[in-house]
């Protein structure tokens, strides 16, 4: 089974924290449909932002009652506010476990040296896990964490800052199996999981990239043999995915799939969650981003699907979902690929950041409160 720090992980299945989405109401979502004791990771948090109290950024902090472990993921370049940052969070019992943010590619985060960037910068890497285990390790919360292949196809960082962070205390890893360059297009590959897997050897190696399906993620740990899985846009509009990764992890039967009167429950469910959270117009602005998930490959007509986009209230959703076909089957053709793919790019960089790998400089400016990405 798998282990992280003192929390078993079953079945071996973590929600990917991404920017905007995994917040409390789809955070709860998912665990409806999947096991209370996988791991939901809360959107992204700016270590800078906790330092300072930032009020937007403590409600995004939020869980839910029987919520166990709190899992939150922390960004950050400088080792002494990501210290700081778990420190607060520990002294406040706000969580229960940290992930340390070095996967995203988004450029106004990569070119402060954050995100995606920074493992290239392996004393400074070290800096910053040795600061967050140091302000963690005493009340026995875990830190692990999350990082890319590397920079681009030229600048391979992955199995450093897999030995780095063993070495410093990290409880575990999980590798996103893209480059910065790749952003979300093209394919992952899950080779370089395996290689992960045979260098760090003393704490669970998670995988992540290209899980779409629950026969994904068996595959995914046969071919590579990681310990668990990270779960992201393979959900969107999709919690359910939880409910067959549970199944297809413990060799049970996967649940039929929804058709499109379940997917509305579903989707109303969301929504509802959401107003509970946000409050109504908030809610429904944030739930119109899932629309073209959730109906993904189903009959439904040009004018529907605008409506659905731009809904404003738990009625009118209510309205608009009783207008589809309840009957209407799953399409197969929705398991594959959503969310934002993109297409590979530059890498944005502070000026200089390539010239030397061992130089442990936080980069100027690069501690700005920002939401990231």
């Amino acid at each position: 089974m798998l282990r992280i720090g003192p929390y078993p992980v079953d079945p071996a299945v973590v929600l990917a924290p991404m920017a905007g989405i995994t917040n409390l109401a789809f955070r709860k979502l998912c665990r409806e449909f999947g096991s209370s004791t996988s791991i939901y990771v809360c959107e992204m948090i700016t270590a800078r932002a906790v330092v300072e109290r930032n009020e937007k950024t403590l409600h995004m902090m939020s869980f839910d009652e029987d919520e166990h472990p709190r899992s939150m993921q922390l960004y950050g370049v400088d080792p002494a506010t990501l210290g700081e940052a778990v420190r607060i969070i520990i002294g406040e019992g706000w969580a229960d476990h940290i992930d340390l943010n070095l996967g995203c590619p988004v450029p106004k985060v990569t070119r402060l040296g954050g995100g995606a960037a920074l493992p290239y910068k392996r004393a400074l890497f070290s800096k910053i896990v040795k600061a967050m285990v140091s302000g963690a390790e005493p009340a026995g919360v875990p830190v692990t964490v999350k990082f890319r292949i590397g920079i681009d196809d030229d600048h391979l960082t992955y199995l450093d800052a897999g030995r780095i962070a063993e070495a410093e205390g990290a409880k575990a890893v999980a590798l996103h199996a893209r480059t910065a360059a790749q952003r979300y297009s093209g394919q992952a590959d899950w080779t370089a999981i395996a290689r992960l897997k045979e260098a760090v050897t003393t704490i669970p190696v998670l995988g992540n990239g290209d899980i779409f399906s629950a026969a994904d993620a068996v595959r995914m740990m046969d071919e590579t043999g990681c310990d668990g899985v990270v779960v992201g846009r393979g959900c969107l509009g999709r919690p359910w995915l939880f409910a067959e990764l549970q199944a297809a992890l413990r060799g049970e039967a996967l649940p039929e799939a929804p058709n499109l009167g379940r997917v509305g429950e579903v989707l109303y469910r969301h929504g509802a969650l959401l107003a509970e959270h946000l409050g109504e117009d908030k809610a429904m602005r944030d739930l119109r981003k899932h629309m073209a998930w959730y109906l993904m490959g189903f009959p439904v007509g040009a004018e529907l699907r605008r409506s659905f986009a731009t809904v404003s209230s738990l009625t009118q959703l209510q309205d608009l979902i009783g207008e589809l076909d309840p009957t209407a089957p799953f399409p197969r053709d929705a398991e594959g690929p959503r969310g934002r793919q993109g297409s590979p790019g530059k890498v944005a960089l502070p000026h200089g950041w390539l010239d030397d790998p061992d130089d442990p400089a936080v980069p100027a400016g690069a501690d700005l409160m920002h939401s990231g990405g």
